[in-house]
């Protein structure tokens, strides 16, 4: 059986993507392959944290639309960027040999490089805290410029375990202001996770920057996944600031034209947005560029009638 042969053979009986396939077969005993596969499977770690807006549920959907990944990406070769990282869902998904991940987002890629760096301290903090609305609204209180990364990083899990819905909001001077969530017995210290992630991170560079700085260096054949804020649906309906910076109209227009430099550089690109008539304007009428559409939940509204499925769309260049 050839190499290429042995990572279909696990892509199929474990119905995962091709990405991880390939680094399933890389790490596992060949003279046992399937069985030691199933092993390093089970270990796969999860996002940890809960991200309204996460591509979780939209994975499968990508998969069944043969949009993800792409068929000619290859992870011996290339860099997978996700430059509005968030929860990493797709990245936990595909989990390439090589990635950068990024994010403007100071408290959450602090996060991600604790948990890369110093995991054991990070879980000895996460114990200590309670589910308490007093202890909570404390917590978000705190000045985060005095605390350390560790408290930086440990504070970041308790607010998104404990608040409400796991939303990631910001007032306009980039403080947390979500309510608390009464959840009866959160996880907040999900140790054995986070030391999988810990050893997932260990060959991933993680940046607090800018998509734009970041992505200069991406080259020929190198597979990217933009998640950015959506555009909002209607005037009322942008309930999230993941930044104190605002994310409309000029700052779409600025992305669009770094995926299209993207694609002329030879890149693989997929952009997810919302289903508006201005977001698909802009990506309409770029040669080899399609827009697909896809169906996600929206769970947060304050009224029930406003909650279930709504399309997105889907840009891809491949």
């Amino acid at each position: 059986m050839t190499t290429s042969q042995a990572i279909l053979e696990i892509q199929r009986t474990f119905d995962i993507n091709a990405i991880y396939a390939h680094k399933v077969f890389s790490l596992a005993d060949k003279e046992n392959l399937i069985e030691d596969a199933a092993r390093i499977i089970a270990e796969k770690p999860k996002p940890f944290v809960k991200w309204v807006g996460g591509k979780r549920q939209l994975l499968l959907q990508f998969k069944e639309m043969n949009l993800y990944p792409p068929d000619n990406f290859n992870p011996s070769t290339g860099t997978y960027f996700e430059p509005f990282v968030g929860g990493g869902a797709v990245f936990f998904d595909l989990l390439p040999r090589e990635a950068i991940l990024s994010d403007l987002n100071k408290e959450l890629i602090a996060t991600y490089n604790v948990i890369k760096n110093n995991v054991e301290k990070l879980i000895s903090s996460l114990k200590k805290h309670q589910n308490d609305k007093e202890y909570f609204l404390e917590m978000r209180a705190k000045n985060v410029s005095k605390l350390s990364d560790i408290e930086i990083a440990s504070r970041f899990i308790f607010l998104n375990r404990t608040c409400f819905n796991g939303l990631y909001r910001v007032n306009s001077k980039g403080g947390f202001n979500v309510p608390f969530g009464s959840y009866q017995n959160p996880i907040i210290c999900a140790e054995d996770n986070l030391r999988k992630v810990s050893k997932e991170l260990q060959g991933t560079e993680i940046k607090h920057q800018d998509y734009k700085e970041v992505l200069k260096d991406a080259k020929n054949g190198d597979f990217i996944y933009f998640d950015p804020p959506y555009y909002p649906i209607n005037k009322t309906s942008s309930f999230t600031s993941y930044t104190s910076e605002a994310f409309l109209e000029k700052e779409q227009i600025e992305l669009r034209d770094v995926c299209v430099e993207l694609h002329k550089r030879g890149c693989f690109v997929m952009l997810s947005n919302s289903d508006t008539p201005f977001i698909n304007k802009i990506y309409s009428g770029i040669k080899d560029v399609n827009i697909s559409k896809v169906k996600a939940g929206r769970a947060i509204n304050s009224k029930g009638s406003g909650r279930g499925k709504i399309t997105e769309v889907l840009v891809t260049n491949y």
